[in-house]
């Protein structure tokens, strides 16, 4: 990146950093704002450092949240506030990230926990490294009936899953896991084994 004046090579730089952008998109990104307008770039700038200034975690389910502007402390997020949400079930997820994914489709309407990760024994990451006791403690404390595992069908996930199930069972709590199965529009000539039989094995009445 020498052949860069200082300014854009340190940009590209930085904009690198980010997860999927090589060199090339990076420069292609930091041309792009060198020819916008300044406002752009200003508002840009702004919006990017604000964003762990005044994001931070909801407290009980560890999304995605506003922090209080007037004492800068972790508060509720929108889905944990709303009172039309069911109460008495509990999806859990990987990542906010996923949380926003089942948001997205609009199917789910109770309220969510987020791990922050799977266990993942070659990676020295257990079950005291991610936010499993504050959801015992959840269940423990609430009126929760059911709660949906929606971890990654990976071996992290699947293991984590199970784990989950065990520990969450011996409280009255029914455990459930998301279905895995074709994608829509999908041929099954093009799915792969995996898949197709996981398919077959949540099938269900119609």
């Amino acid at each position: 990146m020498t052949s860069y004046p200082t300014p854009l090579a340190r940009l590209i730089q930085e904009l690198s950093k980010l997860p999927g952008i090589g060199e090339k998109t990076a420069a292609r990104l930091a041309f792009h704002l060198l020819k916008g307008k300044r406002e752009d770039v200003s508002n840009l700038a702004d919006s990017i450092g604000k964003l762990r200034q005044e994001m931070g975690l909801c407290r009980q389910c560890f999304g995605f949240s506003e922090l209080n502007p007037q004492s800068d402390s972790e508060t509720l997020c929108g889905v944990c506030r709303n009172p039309e949400r069911a109460q008495d079930t509990i999806c859990v997820v990987e990542e906010p990230a996923d949380l926003l994914a089942v948001e997205k489709s609009q199917e789910f309407k109770g309220l969510y926990h987020v791990l922050h990760g799977t266990i993942s024994p070659l990676d020295g990451v257990g079950p005291d490294a991610l936010r499993i006791r504050e959801l015992l403690d959840r269940i423990r404390g609430g009126s929760i009936r059911e709660v949906i595992v929606a971890t990654n069908p990976t071996i992290d996930g699947e293991a984590t899953a199970l784990y989950l199930s065990k520990v969450i069972k011996p409280l009255g709590v029914a455990v459930t896991r998301i279905a895995r199965g074709l994608p829509m529009g999908g041929d099954l000539e093009y799915i792969d084994v995996v898949t197709l039989g996981k398919a077959l094995e949540g099938r269900r009445e119609i």
